[in-house]
């Protein structure tokens, strides 16, 4: 059985907007996400595919609040509440939030690079 720990896990720092403790979980990059700064990264995921993630994500939030768009809705998650997220979104959270992202490592590291690059060039995710 594959498994994770936040305190087990060495963590990436994010800069100002905060923590991230990631790690696999057989084919799926696990995340442990804590934010310092109010998060929103429509900007990172223009050049996409319809400027959106193609990823879907599994979750479950801590603290605070996570929000998912979708051209026709807005979804937000706040504390005890576990979710489920179709492609096809920008994401976003707010200061202080804590929450768990389970997401499909192909396809995610794909977005990440891309976000990546999205940085470099100077967009923002506030």
């Amino acid at each position: 059985m594959a498994k994770l720990s936040k305190d087990g896990t060495p963590p990436i720092e994010m800069g100002d907007l905060g923590t991230d403790w990631r790690g696999d979980l057989d084919g799926y990059t696990t995340e442990f996400v804590a934010t310092n700064a109010q998060t929103d990264l429509t900007e990172l995921l223009r050049g996409l595919p319809g400027d959106v993630c193609p990823s879907q994500h599994w979750g479950y939030v801590f603290a605070g609040r996570v929000w998912f768009r979708h051209a026709d809705r807005l979804e937000e998650f706040r504390p005890g509440e576990a979710y489920h997220v179709e492609p096809g979104h920008t994401a976003g959270a707010d200061a202080g939030s804590e929450f768990l992202i389970f997401s499909p490592a192909e396809v995610l590291a794909e977005v990440e690079a891309h976000m990546m690059r999205r940085m470099r060039e100077g967009a923002a995710t506030g």
